[in-house]
């Protein structure tokens, strides 16, 4: 089945936010919109809508000029197998000790790394992402720092590769949730592929307040690779969860929004501990005080 894309672009976030989120009220409707940044040093931001079904290129017309943006170009895209485009482009991602790979490059783990087999069909999580990465490169200097900060709960696990990479370099049952029903399954299928089924223990569970979660707080480290505002809203949350001294190794956030996290959690009792930029990526590792 043909898929198909349309592409504009036009100056300003705000106006490129506003396109993006009519556009998201077409018939037929896109299966995503994509709102990003040109890297060109243009100013300009492109606005992107993926569709199963031809789009309708006069309410296209339409919305460009209401916004002020270019005409919108469609395309038609050939069918293709993406897991094994992914296949045959994503190479496996060294992150200190750490070596994320798909089964295909399964000859090319280093035999000084920690594995972690993360297949490419897997939608986040693979550690190709500035945020997974950033994430991982953060446990790997804690592991450097001293004695290892457990328990250890990844709060929105996805693939669970964060939760798998503690495992791997610490003693004890990794806790990794999500919201997520697919994830949590997508985790344990994970854990399994990696040896590490009885070290890490998957739960479905918004925020932190599951009885199983509570049952084994207060955590040495949590993880959260979300989003800003669900960061923001987990403040008060992960901070009590935490010992003192404990850290939180926080990320899904763009630059330009890691001031307004560090607030949060600064009204909460957390500094910083470190911060790595990848990218337009920011992660942060706070401490409890």
């Amino acid at each position: 089945m043909p898929t198909y894309t349309a592409l504009t672009t036009l100056p300003g976030k705000q106006e490129a936010a506003a396109l993006g989120a009519a556009m998201e009220q077409l018939d037929p409707e896109p299966t995503g919109v994509g709102v990003f940044e040109m890297e060109d040093g243009s100013g300009l931001w492109e606005v992107g809508g993926y569709f199963i079904d031809a789009p309708d290129e006069t309410a296209l017309a339409l919305l460009a000029a209401a916004f002020g943006a270019k005409r919108f170009a469609v395309s038609e895209l050939p069918e293709v197998d993406w897991v094994a485009k992914v296949k045959r482009e994503l190479s496996p991602v060294r992150a200190g000790r750490f070596f994320v790979y798909g089964s295909h490059d399964a000859d090319k783990v280093p035999t000084d790394a920690e594995p972690l087999l993360i297949e490419a069909a897997m939608a986040f999580g693979t550690g190709h992402h500035g945020t997974t990465l950033g994430c991982l490169r953060a446990l790997d200097r804690l592991a450097d720092a001293g004695e290892p900060p457990l328990p250890v709960v990844d709060v929105g696990c996805g693939t669970a590769v964060l939760a798998m990479a503690a495992a791997r370099i610490w003693p004890g049952t990794m806790l990794a949730s999500d919201i997520d029903p697919v994830a949590v399954d997508v985790a344990r299928a994970n854990a399994d592929a990696n040896h590490l089924a009885d070290r890490l223990h998957c739960i479905e569970a918004a925020g932190l307040d599951h009885p199983e979660l509570v049952a084994a707080s207060p955590f040495g480290l949590v993880f959260a690779n979300i989003l800003k505002a669900p960061l923001v809203a987990l403040a008060p949350a992960i901070c009590a969860a935490l010992k003192p001294g404990g850290y939180a190794i926080l990320s899904g956030l763009l630059n330009e929004q890691s001031d307004d996290v560090v607030a949060a959690y600064a009204a909460e009792g957390m500094i910083v501990h470190a911060t790595e930029e990848i990218g337009e990526w920011t992660t942060l590792c706070l401490r409890k005080k």
